[in-house]
């Protein structure tokens, strides 16, 4: 080879290497910000209800950062059954079939989603949402369907290689039954990832959900997935789902997942929030840019409209619980992802979502530590950026109303220091060796101190 032959090629390799590198790095530089299917509407939702919030989305929300539009669970199977499990029947075949191409790969149901209709799968909604300066998303569950393994579905671009001879039977999901893992060993297993999210990226997907990937922690199959989400010519978020994550694993999942769930699935429930404090300090320190530890969807505004869990209703967080909720998603810097329905969002719920001064401390807060915590009240802190301002979360966690309070010296603030509260939009006053808010039961509040001298 000519030394200018080794020059071009040297370039050619240099430019892809860095034009993945440069993918990889372009998404999930501050947390994500969104809108999530699952809480209200199950497995059940519908294309009519998925454009209902987005277009409340591009009204509402966007202005202030809010962009991801997720359609969640099971969106190739009929759910009119109410049964998310398929039967398997004498021929071994499985009911209701999900709706399938001959690749293997998981198309929308056309019922539920019916501009799908003619092959064209979720192109045309991730085009209405992208219509809207929004970005779409989708759900997956990790593996192959166990219908391309009985049908013996070829895998695209695995020269003959069939679903049956990729999957591994033994490894399946607790709670749903559609799906086997992949033996990442075997030859076409990474084609068939490398298919699904070609396909994902020809639809206009910008974001993935991998569903059951988390617990237990299958390292082969999260790098299979980030290697095909990198191959695929498209920059998508790539989220792994649900936890608890092991923190153990916390190097290989910032290396390879954009965001990771840093626990089972979150309701609206105080001691669900309490022990998310505990999950947070857990993770302390591990989240930056392209990688968040995720603390599930956002449980406010109209829940479980059809499911998945009890009956229709408001969320049953007190206001003061709400608001803790936020502060702590937003102080700890995990994405921010909303649950509810949100055209049925009352001035409430829009206050608490767009609060721009609030929703900075989420995208721009650098370094989230916890200061203290004991039974009744914990506090929180992070680092405004190219300042030397400190974002401070404060917590009561007691039963009843009290003083919560933050030492200055402690944060390394010596001098006079310039309090305003961020959810109250206003300047609170100039303090010297520190500040105390009475905060009502299981309340919070979110401030910025700025050092005056």
């Amino acid at each position: 080879m000519t030394t200018t032959w080794k020059i071009l090629t040297f370039l050619i390799v240099f430019s892809f290497c860095t034009s993945v590198k440069a993918q990889n790095t372009s998404v999930a530089l501050s947390p994500p910000m969104g809108w999530n299917s699952y809480n209200c509407y199950g497995m059940t939702v519908h294309e009519d209800e998925v454009k209902a919030n987005a277009d409340y989305v591009a009204q509402n929300l966007k202005a202030h950062g809010w962009q991801y539009i997720v359609v969640d669970f099971l969106w190739s199977f009929d759910s009119r059954s109410g049964d998310p499990f398929q039967k398997r029947l004498k021929d071994g075949s499985y009911s209701p079939w999900l709706a399938m191409d001959q690749w293997g790969r998981l198309t929308p149901d056309t019922i539920k989603f019916p501009s799908a209709l003619g092959g064209k799968g979720f192109k045309p909604l991730a085009k209405y949402v992208h219509s809207l300066g929004l970005k779409f998303g989708i759900h997956v569950m990790r593996g192959i369907p166990r219908q391309a393994v009985w049908a013996k579905s070829l895998v695209m671009g695995a020269n003959g290689i069939t679903a049956d001879m990729i999957a591994d039977t033994n490894s399946k999901c607790a709670w749903n039954n559609h799906m086997f893992g992949l033996n990442m060993a075997k030859p076409g297993a990474q084609e068939y990832l490398n298919s699904i999210l070609k396909l994902y990226a020809a639809w206009g997907v910008d974001f993935i959900k991998v569903d059951d990937l988390s617990a237990p922690y299958s390292i082969a199959e999260v790098e299979g997935y980030r290697k095909a989400i990198d191959n695929c010519g498209r920059a998508i978020v790539f989220s792994t789902s649900p936890g608890a994550t092991p923190v153990y694993r916390a190097d290989n999942v910032k290396q390879n997942a954009n965001m990771w769930r840093v626990a089972n699935d979150f309701w609206d429930e105080w001691p669900a929030v309490l022990q998310m404090f505990n999950y947070g300090k857990q993770w302390e320190g591990v989240g930056g840019p392209g990688h968040w530890p995720d603390c599930d969807m956002i449980q406010i505004g109209k829940l479980s409209k059809r499911g998945p869990v009890g009956n229709e209703r408001y969320s049953r967080f007190t206001k003061d619980e709400e608001y803790s909720h936020m502060t702590f998603w937003t102080i700890f810097r995990s994405p921010l992802i909303l649950g509810g329905n949100l055209p049925e969002n009352r001035e409430q719920e829009l206050k608490l979502f767009t609060n721009d001064e609030v929703i900075a401390v989420n995208q721009h807060g650098t370094e989230p530590r916890q200061l203290y915590k004991t039974n009744d009240a914990m506090v929180w802190y992070s680092h405004a950026p190219n300042s030397k301002d400190i974002y401070v979360a404060l917590f009561n966690l007691a039963a009843q109303s009290q003083d919560v309070d933050v030492n200055f010296a402690q944060l390394g603030l010596n001098g006079k220091v310039a309090v305003r509260d961020l959810w109250e939009k206003q300047d609170v006053g100039t303090f010297k060796d520190g500040y105390k808010k009475t905060i009502n039961t299981h309340g919070a509040a979110l401030l910025k101190l700025s050092l005056l001298n």
